[in-house]
């Protein structure tokens, strides 16, 4: 399993009583949660016609020489 940083949680003005960060924190978990369910890469698809093709040729390497006479 993958360790992830431990989000926290500032208060940066006024001050706020314990029902008010529950009631904060139980709407960030959620909205966190239904932004993580809908965020689904999808898998690219290949068709049998990419599958049956060659791949490209590797580029020439021009740092070898060409020939005996290359000097």
């Amino acid at each position: 399993m993958i360790d992830q940083p431990t989000p926290g949680l500032r208060i940066v003005r006024g001050t706020a009583d314990e029902e008010e960060l529950a009631a904060l924190i139980a709407v960030v978990t959620d909205a966190y949660g239904r932004e993580a369910a809908d965020a689904v890469a999808e898998e690219p698809r290949v068709s049998a016609w990419q599958r049956t093709q060659r791949p490209l040729r590797k580029p020439l390497r021009r740092d070898i020489p060409w020939g005996r006479f290359s000097g």
